[in-house]
């Protein structure tokens, strides 16, 4: 359904220590390639900062941003992380210094604490910053100064924090043919950790009367009984064509009977309901009758979707079902739709195309990245509408995104079967021809500890694990090994895509989950209880506070202990040696990898979590993505050393690096105001990645007298 209104618009950190493969700040370390087969009255802004695309009526600077804008949470709808700005170059880049600082203001409190990972990337649209803090507090900034501008907080309640309190970016919009003095005729609009939708004037932070109820969606509406924390938004909508589309993150592995994984859109203008994706009940296009709710427990999208304004399609980078260690009781429909890429029409809301990238996923799998668009080059000199999506276990796949047909061979290879559901279990799996970020299968000359102790221990339980390579089938009786652990491959922070010079940048992290499934006897002594019966993971025998640590799992016959980063238990230290994550260059056009580095220091990482304050290039978890420009550089934060960098797009060179008051987990913008280019972090820590948390948003810019 199309209002008229809109038809009228048409609109973990992991402890670490020196190692043997680790070399000095200076140094470089070879690393293998993966596999290379491939509404008051109000001044609605300068227009004249942003360029209007001229291929529909309701295009948005997202579409095409302004050179000196990043417009959207991918700088632009179709995710590139790409600026053409140039002033920041190779040769001076390691001049940069500290433009200026701002601070949110946003500390955990109480209920927060242990629970914040802010994960924040503001947009830049003219002269103004937008962004959220970890608690979905609205903030705009002069883009030259820092200065504060305006705020809205809307009040959400540190009980709403799921498993953390993040939001990653906002969306910003304009109004089609919108009057001058219209109120809202630009507007911000989040997603809150308590389940809404708040859209604000972009000029003075006060709230669109006319959007929702007074300027607010509620989300809950059709998803059922309210339990704070289990349902929440932590990544920005998208706009396609005057909707605007959403999906929630659904607390993992409490029980089966979940909130939906239901994706809406909504008129941007007006926050009416235009439609409803139900995988369950795919002829429902709006809200559910009353009494009833959109189809529980499904596979929801947490992580943020990309858009083609010319197709009317945007593609939704899905999870698995609520319950991730086991599928005995899943549906058709949440197989057939679980660790998919799947593509809706916008006018319609109807599906268009999906490709699964992992079948029967019982190993939390899921879709993280926001898929990259490109005009993928031919060998004839021509190009198809593609559109890049990486994974979890580290294939990446290059799909044409008018059809979802992959343009590279998709492999179906062997999968091991048995573990605790053995009938249910795919014996295939697919695999990528293009490009993998996944390292061959551990063996027990892989194990590494600080000590001899160390590993010992990690090479007995190697012997004692179940282990088949990257699909082990989950095990009650023993423990198993996920090689990558659900934190591994390319995950929410994204690839970039540097589209001049045919080059993919990818980081990543490589390391193991070590996992068991509990009995649900075991769990009910262990007194494991779901959110909505005061469960909160902090079971003291489950393996740390990592999600999947203790979870529940009710109504499957199982529970799940997750050691994330797989941790010998004295120290702290990973069973499995170093490097835990690196960066990589990847040839667009065909897959083959460029370069290969570790990403991270272990400056701020040591066994019983003491810094060792050394140097040292080893590759550490990370969380957050790149950046990249047109004079060749890439910009990343995301390892657990606190650092900034500006790394040689040609080279993998590190060419300056600076020292954050907290953690770096999120991605960097890139901008220009008055002639000068910023790049701007936001520093805010993550609790998973055991960096220190913070509340900073920080711009570097070359010095003014070099201008």
């Amino acid at each position: 359904m199309i209002t008229s209104l809109r038809v009228l618009t048409y609109v973990v950190s992991l402890s670490l220590a020196t190692h043997a493969v680790a070399q000095d700040a200076e140094g470089e370390t070879e690393i293998p390639g993966g596999p290379t087969t491939s509404e008051a009255q109000i001044d609605v802004g300068d227009s004249q900062a942003v360029q209007t695309p001229t291929f529909s009526a309701t295009s948005q600077p997202s579409d095409d941003p302004a050179p000196g804008d990043w417009a959207a949470w991918g700088r632009d709808s179709a995710a590139s992380r790409h600026s053409p700005l140039s002033e920041i170059t190779p040769d001076n880049v390691s001049q940069l210094e500290v433009a200026w600082t701002y601070r949110t203001g946003d500390m955990p409190k109480e209920e927060g604490q242990g629970k914040y990972a802010p994960e924040t990337t503001p947009l830049k649209v003219g002269d103004n910053l937008y962004l959220c803090s970890a608690m979905n507090v609205l903030i705009s900034l002069d883009a030259q100064t820092g200065e504060e501008q305006w705020r809205h907080d809307p009040q959400v309640d540190s009980g709403a924090i799921p498993y953390s309190a993040s939001c990653r970016g906002v969306t910003y919009y304009e109004v089609p043919d919108a009057a001058d003095d219209q109120l809202c005729a630009t507007r911000i609009i989040e997603g809150t950790l308590d389940a809404r939708l708040i859209a604000v004037d972009a000029q003075t932070g006060e709230l669109c009367q006319s959007f929702g109820d007074g300027g607010t969606v509620d989300l809950w509406a059709g998803i059922g009984e309210r339990v704070p924390g289990w349902y929440a938004v932590t990544a920005p909508p998208v706009v396609v064509q005057g909707v605007l589309v959403t999906g929630a993150q659904v607390k993992d592995g409490q029980a089966e009977d979940a909130p939906s994984g239901v994706i809406r859109g909504y008129d941007a203008v007006t926050g009416e309901l235009e439609w409803a994706w139900d995988m369950g009940k795919p002829n429902l296009d709006g809200l559910p009758p009353e009494g009833e709710t959109y189809t529980r427990g499904t596979p929801n999208m947490w992580t943020t979707a990309s858009s083609d304004e010319q197709l009317g399609y945007v593609y939704l980078p899905m999870g698995n079902s609520s319950v991730d260690y086991w599928g005995g009781n899943r549906s058709e429909e949440e197989n057939e739709f679980s660790t998919s890429l799947v593509a809706i029409d916008v006018n319609t809301g109807e599906l268009v195309w999906h490709f699964q990238t992992v079948h029967y996923d019982v190993w939390d799998y899921d879709l993280g990245s926001q898929p990259n668009l490109v005009d993928f080059p031919l060998d004839d000199g021509s190009t198809v509408p593609a559109i890049i999506l990486p994974s979890k276990q580290g294939d990446i796949y290059v799909l044409n995104r008018e059809t979802g047909e992959s343009l590279f061979p998709v492999e179906e290879v062997e999968a091991p079967t048995g573990g605790a559901e053995p009938d249910n279990l795919s014996p295939t799996q697919p695999r990528s021809g293009y490009h993998s970020l996944a390292f061959p299968n551990l063996e027990e000359k892989d194990m590494w500890g600080m000590t001899p102790i160390d590993q010992l221990w990690c090479r007995i339980q190697f012997r004692r694990a179940s282990y088949k390579g990257m699909y082990t089938p989950p095990t009650v009786g023993q423990r198993f090994i996920q090689y990558p652990g659900y934190n591994g491959g390319n995950d929410w922070g994204s690839a970039a895509v540097d589209a001049e010079r045919g080059i993919i940048i990818a980081n990543y992290n490589d390391i193991p989950n070590f996992n068991r499934l509990i009995p649900r006897e075991e769990a009910e002594e262990r007194n494991l209880q779901p959110i909505y019966a005061g469960g909160d993971n902090t079971d003291s025998e489950s393996d740390g506070p990592a999600e999947g640590a203790g979870d529940p799992q009710v109504g499957a016959p199982y529970a799940i202990d997750v050691n994330a980063g797989w941790r010998a238990p004295i120290t702290g230290m990973p069973c499995t040696a170093p490097p835990y994550g690196g960066i990589r260059a990847i040839d667009l056009a065909s897959g083959e990898t460029l370069w290969d580095e570790p990403l991270g220091t272990a400056r701020k990482n040591g066994p019983f979590g003491i810094p060792s304050h050394m140097p040292f290039k080893i590759g550490t978890p990370n969380n957050g993505g790149p950046l990249v420009t047109a004079s060749g550089l890439i910009f990343i934060a995301a390892a657990t050393d606190d650092l900034i960098r500006a790394i040689d797009t040609e080279t993998g060179e590190v060419l300056w690096n600076d020292v954050l008051p907290a953690g770096g987990q999120a991605n960097p913008i890139t901008y220009e105001v008055n002639g000068r280019q910023y790049v701007v972090i936001g520093a805010g820590g993550h609790h998973f990645m055991e960096t220190p948390i913070g509340d900073y948003v920080i711009a570097y810019a070359l010095p003014e007298d070099d201008n």
